[in-house]
């Protein structure tokens, strides 16, 4: 017997391994302090290679969202993996949809924290316009603020892509995420329909509106002190026959480089970004492209039009 207890007591070593190994899950992150990456380290890594050195987060220019589970299921293990090895370059994690109520909240809080852990603001998807639908509207959206809240979103994206909502009712229901102590952040976009992946040919039937809807929401938005607005793909670089290049334009002509983000989940979109805007654009991508945008960003690496002409010119 006493063998026998001998064989399932685990030892003292094994006990403190376990531990540690535990403990490195979710690693404490500064931002103050963030990991220095080899390409910024002036003794044994790469700093001797011309890079763009970009401000520490946070950061209000060259901020990256990236989409968390949605087109993949992501755990904590997956997304420790990504934010332990790319944590420097990711300033927030996005659920998209709402893939965030599929979980159970004990697991949705593991993701968030880890997300905290390095840095990183969590951001719910577009699920207001859902909430939105049900039949006493206004106890619903507080409900679901309260619980977005409770769980740790710092984040609330208020779009309204499938449905038809007055601009004034609008401007209450980012009123009311901040009344919350969140951060609203309105998606705004010229095709309506947008958000579900709609084939081109069907967005089109649909037909697009004019960018000065959306850009006059978003100086009303601005005026409330949003802090961020992220602008939908869909009829401009996504499920179209051509790119809406002048909608990109026109919305860049009237509000400040760092109030807009764009949604650019596919490499050539956010390349073109890069090349046109520089590395200061905001932009969302998926979490799979983290590192091509970031090598993007920093000059080190390119396609055939960006390879070594990303640069910036920054004395202090």
């Amino acid at each position: 017997m006493a063998s026998m207890r001998a064989i399932k007591r685990p030892s003292a070593i094994l006990q403190a391994t376990t531990r540690r190994n535990l403990a490195s899950l979710s690693p404490p992150y500064s931002t103050t302090h963030p990991p220095k990456i080899l390409l910024e380290d002036h003794q044994p890594g790469y700093n001797f290679i011309r890079h763009n050195a970009l401000p520490p987060k946070p950061r209000k220019t060259s901020v990256t969202e990236i989409r968390g589970p949605y087109y993949s299921a992501m755990g904590p293990r997956y997304l420790s993996d990504v934010l332990e090895t790319m944590g420097t370059h990711v300033d927030g994690l996005k659920f998209a949809g709402g893939s965030f109520a599929l979980f159970p909240k004990a697991e949705l809080r593991k993701l968030i924290d880890i997300a905290h852990a390095h840095g990183v603001y969590v951001s719910t998807g577009g699920w207001m316009e859902h909430v939105l639908t049900q039949s006493d509207t206004v106890a619903a959206v507080d409900k679901y603020l309260t619980v977005c809240k409770d769980v740790g979103f710092d984040v609330v994206e208020v779009s309204t892509g499938f449905l038809s909502l007055p601009p004034d009712d609008w401007v209450r229901l980012v009123e009311r995420v901040q009344h919350h102590g969140l951060k609203p952040k309105p998606e705004l976009g010229i095709q309506f329909g947008a958000g579900g992946d709609t084939e081109a040919k069907d967005l089109e039937s649909m037909g697009t509106s004019d960018p000065s809807k959306i850009i006059n929401i978003a100086k009303r938005f601005v005026d409330m002190g949003v802090e961020r607005m992220m602008i939908e793909s869909e009829g401009i670089t996504e499920n179209v026959t051509s790119w809406r290049t002048d909608v990109i334009q026109a919305i860049l002509k009237e509000l400040p480089l760092d109030k807009v983000m764009f949604e650019a989940a596919d490499p050539k979109v956010f390349n073109w970004y890069i090349r046109e805007f520089g590395v200061d654009v905001n932009l969302f991508v998926d979490h799979s492209q983290i590192v091509q945008l970031s090598c993007l960003r920093r000059g080190i690496w390119g396609m055939a039009d960006t390879f070594g002409k990303i640069t910036t010119f920054r004395p202090e």
